[in-house]
């Protein structure tokens, strides 16, 4: 009972979250403030990620193949699709989920503690549609582009694993990132990521505007909010495979 509880709170802050902004030059500058925040000021750890995973799956799956008979190319292809249908989307998606997740619970938990939320709802503003609405609007915009940016450079992580370590040559390499290339497995990804972002803003957003007591129980609403926001993002995956894929 407690679990449909918060589904209907989660689903009746929502229904406030999406409302139209009483002044939409507001709304556009936070806008563009949250996509600093949470787009931009992300994009080094995504990197960063993307590179060694690349050149982890390379490695691995070039030193995997014992048989002769398996062309080398198929590293190439392998390290692609992985990176397009997995890793650029479902374990960035974690990683931001502990990252941008926690910061939203923390911020808007500390708001709330503060009483500055209280202070906005006495001014007549829509707290939940002025804080949460940006920060949405925000990742479900960038977070695509973050996407794209992981496969390419997962896939320059690959190739630069081929140069480095001469586990096959960089030629076979680049074959396998050419070779049977599905234009549809990109859409699926960007697809998932605009679901894995609205989740990453919106349950930290939840679990921050109903934080109470005092900066302990924004740190553990902040916790529950990444653990949460992980466990749907798994389920979503699945979901989404089973009816995109399927």
């Amino acid at each position: 009972m407690n679990l449909f509880y918060h589904i209907g709170k989660y689903a009746l802050l929502m229904k406030r979250v999406f409302t139209k902004p009483e002044k939409r030059n507001i709304f556009f500058r936070l806008f563009i403030r949250e996509i600093e925040m949470l787009g931009v000021n992300s994009l080094g750890i995504v990197i960063i990620i993307s590179v060694f995973m690349g050149a982890v799956i390379t490695l691995q799956t070039a030193y995997n193949i014992e048989s002769p008979l398996i062309p080398t190319y198929l590293v190439g292809l392998t390290a692609r699709d992985s990176m397009i249908l997995e890793f650029s989307s479902t374990i960035v998606g974690l990683i931001l989920a502990g990252k941008v997740g926690s910061n939203i619970a923390s911020e808007i938990g500390t708001m709330r503690i503060s009483e500055q939320i209280d202070a906005l709802e006495i001014m007549g503003v829509n707290s939940a549609n002025y804080l949460i609405l940006p920060k949405i609007t925000a990742a479900v915009f960038i977070n695509p582009f973050l996407n794209i940016i992981s496969i390419f450079v997962g896939i320059i992580g690959g190739y630069l694993a081929t140069i480095f370590t001469f586990a096959i040559p960089p030629d076979q390499y680049i074959e396998g990132i050419h070779y049977a290339f599905i234009p549809f497995y990109v859409t699926y990804s960007i697809v998932k990521t605009i679901l894995f972002a609205f989740v990453i803003t919106s349950v930290p957003a939840y679990h921050g505007y109903y934080a109470t007591g005092g900066a302990l129980e924004v740190g553990r609403s902040s916790t529950r909010a990444v653990v949460y926001s992980s466990i749907l993002i798994l389920l979503i995956n699945v979901i989404t495979t089973q009816l995109m894929l399927a």
